[in-house]
């Protein structure tokens, strides 16, 4: 019997499905996702969930812009905490799930109820609706779980509230045996949902979400569907591997196998990197180059969490912005930015010449005022919340963030040895390249070959991407639409700077999830 008996594997669809700002949604284009239906098992006693495309309109595309300006507005709330920059509590991940989906198909029940999931390791919760749910909209377009058709549900009871950046869910915990391929795993804890907030859960393709992070990011401490799969010994090997398809002309969206991998979806050997806090799967990342200028920032290593529940590829705004200007993509034109590059640039250059502490220049010139939790933060906001509740947010304070963007772009133009002049001019060009409120940047579609590869430095080893993996499109012809793939996300120390390693960086290399040695793998995809 082949060791490919042992493993059981989803296929997975995949919705992708950018936030736009107005100018780019004024355009008519179409965007196919995918959804799925179970295929009997194959004849090597593997189950494989096969996929359809499904057609997404307009609609849903605004309603992303809408969920992503909630989730914005909302961020100093105590409720959308986004608690990065503590080693305790919940912590739940910053996303907006109406971006990119890969979804697959669970049982709940006994008989089984099917619900179309999101397999998520960025959480670690897993939640349907609830037959109980009377008054959110959300409720009446998907499936909803009846505890009363089941003949294995054991009554829990107790309240569960998990707060996302662009909305909530909440309801109560109850007890099933959960399907999931061929395996049914006894006794699962999951969540009811009785309310759900926030037209991402309305209009999203999906039911709910199945979280694959670790225990300690479990909402009230609930052992993850994953780790019982391990207990109750359904799987052989305590891993699991995703391959995302992102061809969009493909049938199959991808696979997720638990229990070993498919050796038909990577090309030579993975190389492997030890998850450095559990919670989220989080590696170190090296150096960061565009094209094979070295950007610096990650020169003494930066914190990267492998995410399959977030689309794109997220990461420090004056990095996406340096991306930005490098791709000639169209951001946020920042008077404020380029007012502090006019007032401030030569004193900036002159004070980091002259040996001042880089993070001390922005409060000697008197742009930003520290109080232990400011930090640059255009695009996705953190924020941080310390044990006596005060809540600090940099966001609005537009000089300091252009200041300290300002800074890091100096200090690299300085290891390229850039006269002061040449420095400035490049500053100034920076500014038009900051990433967009909502997020993304669109580019001109007819430019792609000449954009450079952006390369991520994993266990000493370069992941580079072609620009026809870190570009987005969607439409065709003269309605075609092309997106940038990075978007900007600034998560302060102790965990930042921060990347956020999503579906496009996993659709270009096949990703092994090693819970038995805490590490994960990487090899390009096949």
């Amino acid at each position: 019997m082949s060791a490919l008996d042992f493993y059981t594997r989803f296929r997975l669809n995949s919705i992708l499905h950018p936030h736009m700002g107005k100018k780019i949604l004024l355009k008519a284009f179409c965007l196919w996702a995918l959804t799925c239906f179970l295929l009997p098992a194959s004849s090597n006693g593997l189950v494989r969930i096969g996929l359809k495309k499904r057609h997404m309109d307009l609609q849903t595309i605004k309603a992303a812009r809408i969920a992503r300006q909630e989730g914005k507005a909302g961020v100093g709330a105590s409720s959308m905490v986004h608690d990065l920059g503590s080693s305790g509590g919940d912590i739940i991940p910053l996303k907006n799930y109406l971006d990119a989906q890969y979804l697959g198909e669970i049982g709940i029940g006994s008989p089984p109820q099917n619900f179309t999931v999101i397999f998520d390791t960025g959480s670690s919760n897993l939640w349907v609706p609830s037959s109980k749910c009377y008054f959110s909209i959300a409720c009446y377009f998907h499936s909803k779980y009846k505890s009363s058709r089941s003949s294995t549900y054991t009554k829990n009871g107790n309240f569960c509230e998990i707060h996302y950046g662009s909305g909530s869910v909440s309801g109560i915990f109850s007890q099933d045996n959960v399907q999931v391929g061929d395996l049914v795993v006894k006794d699962q804890v999951f969540v009811e949902a009785t309310k759900e907030g926030s037209l991402s859960f309305i209009l999203g393709k999906f039911d709910g979400i199945l979280g694959l992070g670790f225990q300690e990011i479990s909402v009230g401490n609930v052992v993850p569907l994953w780790y019982n799969m391990m207990q109750q010994d359904l799987v052989d090997d305590e891993v699991f591997s995703f391959w995302l398809n992102r061809n969009p002309e493909a049938k199959e969206g991808g696979e997720l196998v638990f229990g070993g991998v498919d050796p038909n979806h990577f090309k030579g050997k993975h190389t492997y990197v030890p998850v450095t806090q559990k919670g989220y799967w989080q590696i170190n990342m090296g150096d960061f180059l565009i094209g094979k200028h070295s950007t610096g920032l990650c020169e003494g290593g930066c914190a990267a969490i492998v995410d399959s529940g977030t689309s794109l590829l997220a990461g420090p705004t004056p990095i996406i912005t340096e991306i930005n200007h490098a791709i000639g993509a169209e951001g946020l034109v920042s008077a404020e930015c380029k007012e502090v590059v006019s007032h401030y640039g030569d004193l900036i250059w002159e004070l980091i010449i002259s040996g001042v502490q880089p993070s001390k220049v922005c409060a000697q010139l008197g742009l930003c005022i520290f109080n232990g939790a400011k930090h640059a933060s255009t695009g996705i906001e953190s924020v941080v919340e310390k044990e006596n509740k005060e809540k600090s947010y940099a966001g609005n304070d537009l000089p300091c963030t252009a200041c300290q963007m300002l800074v890091i772009w100096v200090q690299n133009q300085l290891r390229e040895k850039a006269t002061k002049e040449t420095a400035i001019n490049y500053l100034d060009k920076l500014c038009e390249s900051l990433p967009s409120p909502m997020g993304q940047s669109s580019i001109d579609c007819n430019s792609i070959s000449t954009m450079p590869n952006i390369t991520f430095t994993i266990g000493d080893k370069p992941f580079s991407l072609t620009p026809e993996q870190y570009i987005l499109k969607t439409g065709e012809g003269i309605a075609q639409v092309c997106i940038s793939g990075f978007m900007a996300l600034d998560v302060p120390p102790p965990r930042g700077p921060l990347w956020i390693l999503g579906d496009v960086f996993m659709g270009a290399y096949h990703t092994i999830f090693d819970y038995g040695n805490l590490e994960v793998g990487f090899a390009e995809a096949a």
